[in-house]
This record gives C-alpha cells, sequence and structure tokens, in this order.
C-alpha cells in the first residue's frame, strides 16, 4: 500500500533528521537524501518545493512541539520560577532527545542553505527568550524574585546558558549530555542575587 502523500512528507523530513544526527554530517544534498529514501531526487521534489522547504518542515516540527510542552507547562504550572526551572530543563531534555534537530536550532545544519532559515531561527530563539522573559515578569509579580531584577536581561542571560549547552552537545558530537551539570547548575541560577527571593530549589 503506498504511503498518502502527507505520511511520505514526515517520512522524508524524519530520514533528514538521522541524517543530520551523524555526528560528522557536512551539508547534506538532496542526492544523498534520496539515496537514504531509496527513491529519486524527482520523487523529493513531487513532495516538497526544494530542500529549503525540507528544513522549514524540522522548524515548524520543533516550533510546535516546544511550544505546546511550554504552553503545557506555563498553563499547569503556579510558581513563576518553576515555570522558568522547568522551561529550561524542557530545552536541553528536547536537544538531548533530538540530536539532528539540535544542530538546526543552533543553525549548523543551515549553513550554506537559504538565508531565510536562519532568520526564522533566529526568530524561535527570539520567542524562546520571550517566553522566559513572560515567566520571569509573572515571578517578580508574585514576589518570587527581586522586585528590582532586570528582567530581560535575566531572560537573555538564560537563553545564552541554552544556547551555549545546545552547542556544545553539537559540537561534541553528541557526546556531551545538554543534562549533564543540570541539577548543580539549576541551583546556581536559582540562588543568584536575582532570584534571591525565589523558593527553594528542591521544593
Amino acid at each position: 500500500m503506498a504511503a498518502k502523500p502527507g505520511e511520505k512528507k514526515d517520512q522524508i523530513l524524519q530520514v533528514l533528521a538521522g541524517m543530520l544526527e551523524e555526528p560528522r554530517a557536512g551539508k547534506i544534498t538532496t542526492a544523498a537524501l534520496a539515496a537514504n529514501l531509496h527513491v529519486s531526487e524527482a520523487a523529493l521534489y513531487r513532495h516538497f518545493a526544494s530542500k529549503a522547504q525540507m528544513y522549514d518542515g524540522l522548524i515548524e516540527f520543533i516550533e510546535k512541539t516546544l511550544f505546546s510542552l511550554i504552553n503545557k507547562l506555563t498553563t499547569e504550572e503556579s510558581s513563576g520560577v518553576k515555570q522558568v526551572e522547568g522551561i529550561l530543563a524542557l530545552l536541553l531534555g528536547f536537544a538531548k532527545k533530538n540530536p539532528g534537530m539540535t544542530r538546526v536550532l543552533i543553525g549548523d545544519a543551515l549553513i550554506n542553505e537559504n538565508d531565510r532559515l536562519q532568520a526564522r531561527i533566529n526568530q524561535l530563539h527570539d520567542r524562546l527568550e520571550a517566553t522566559l522573559k513572560q515567566a520571569l515578569r509573572f515571578a517578580a509579580g508574585e514576589r518570587e524574585i527581586a522586585s528590582d531584577s532586570d528582567i530581560s536581561a535575566q531572560a537573555n542571560m538564560l537563553m545564552c546558558y541554552i544556547t551555549g549547552r545546545w552547542h556544545q552537545f553539537a559540537k561534541s558530537g553528541f557526546k556531551r549530555d545538554p543534562m549533564e551539570y543540570w541539577e548543580a547548575q539549576r541551583r546556581a541560577i536559582l540562588s543568584s542575587k536575582a532570584f534571591k527571593h525565589a523558593v527553594p530549589a528542591d521544593d
């Protein structure tokens, strides 16, 4: 039974993501992707107009997955500080489970591809930083963190921490676990001056 168009698209994206998990993977060509799928390049273009559109599909998957999980977390968690902690753990955990997607998140897989793709990833990072900022504002409003905290600076610092762990994971050939030292590092984050009024990290 032949795969439906939507199913074939998903299969192509899954194989592309799998190829990105190869530690030494360089620029992935449509010829190599077609070979992995045992189809012709022409067959790929029946489902995607271009390789850029394939990467758009991966980015869309990342966006939908991350923001669905974040929205669920922020809806169910009544503590702003716990929201921040949960979002950070979620972003690190997503990378650990999806090595190939991590290369997309840091832009490594997008080198020499359409510039629009990198711009879209930059926008995703901005949205994630804005989400952290929102959780921090909520925490400040609930007096969980210092009222004089520079929310924008804190959100940016946290996003830099996340992207740094993503880079280390990808550049190590996926050997450095992005969750490595998380327990100690979350305590360091929550014990910083900005979080001096935060609930204890183990509560």
